[in-house]
């Protein structure tokens, strides 16, 4: 009678903990049902979240991303922030929004981008780096050109071209850009020392407002003999106002674009520092497969840069 009393007392116990564990695996399922516990898995979607496509720079380098996406057969969102850094935090949090599993970034600007940046750190999806730094927030990888190694390159042959303590004028990118950080200075590591810096101005990585600054500049500065920009762009804008002027004025730009090549054969732009924004694109690409792999990748990826003269 006992024996029976205790095998009762037993099953009793055996269900009360089989509704328990039931009862708490439901919890588990509505929590996560919720997202209060939940981290995104994604979808294996890559999202690409570029500067500007009113570039020739970024427009390789969004190619050579979307030719490697197309051979390895991964899905990519390419989204243009037009240069406006509200944008860009926008169109990262609907790329979040979209479960993208890996975001690779090309900041308009290395702070502002940021706090956009970490929601979607904070939502479980890999974050890269592309030409440009984002600061403040522990990302996956960065990939980027020495933009201050490049910067004195262009610096020192210019010197060679127009001398010691001769005048010059700096144009300068995007306010709050790594590449814009970097390359000035890199063109001051130089310049301050062997060169007379009379003006510097923001142009904004942009060839008309390379334009109208220069034109600005030599109104007040006519016996500048060379200019340092930042890209291309603002120095063949640049160049546009120099050749109004009918002087005889050097300019370095950065990049390396196609109409910056031309502009080097033809000697109306002096040199151009290299990148490659296809190999860029590419090399993002490859990374952001790898942490779709669970692969480890290198914090910092190098890419080579050279200095392009006639």
């Amino acid at each position: 009678m006992k024996k029976t009393k205790l095998l009762s007392l037993s099953l009793i116990m055996v269900l009360v903990l089989g509704v328990l564990a039931g009862c708490s695996v439901d919890g588990e399922k509505k929590e996560e049902a919720d997202g209060t516990n939940a981290v995104s898995e994604g979808t294996g979607t890559i999202g690409l979240s570029v500067s500007t496509l009113n570039n020739p720079f970024f427009v390789t380098l969004a190619d050579g991303a979307k030719a490697a996406a197309k051979d390895a057969e991964k899905e990519l969102i390419v989204v243009d922030a037009g240069d406006d850094s509200a944008k860009q935090a926008s169109d990262i949090e609907d790329l979040i929004s979209k479960k993208v599993s890996v975001l690779i970034v090309n900041p308009v600007d290395s702070d502002a981008v940021a706090p956009a940046v970490q929601q979607a750190k904070d939502a479980g999806i890999k974050v890269i780096a592309v030409d440009r730094m984002v600061n403040g927030v522990d990302i996956e990888s960065t990939i980027a050109s020495d933009n201050v190694a490049g910067a004195k390159m262009a610096t020192e042959y210019l010197l060679e071209e127009i001398g010691e303590s001769a005048k010059v004028a700096e144009l300068e990118g995007v306010p709050g850009a790594s590449a814009t950080i970097d390359r000035g200075e890199g063109f001051h590591e130089i310049a301050d020392k062997s060169l007379e810096v009379v003006s510097k101005q923001t142009a904004n990585f942009n060839r008309a407002e390379g334009l109208s600054v220069m034109e600005n500049i030599l109104q007040s500065n006519p016996d500048i003999t060379g200019v340092f920009a930042h890209n291309d762009e603002m120095a063949l804008g640049a160049i546009e106002a120099i050749k109004s002027s009918g002087k005889d004025i050097k300019v370095v730009g950065f990049d390396a674009t196609d109409d910056a090549k031309t502009a080097v054969e033809s000697g109306d732009l002096l040199a151009t520092v290299e990148q490659q924004p296809e190999l860029m694109g590419k090399k993002a690409i490859e990374i952001a497969i790898k942490l779709l792999n669970g692969e480890t990748v290198e914090k910092d990826i190098p890419v080579e840069v050279k200095l392009v003269t006639k």
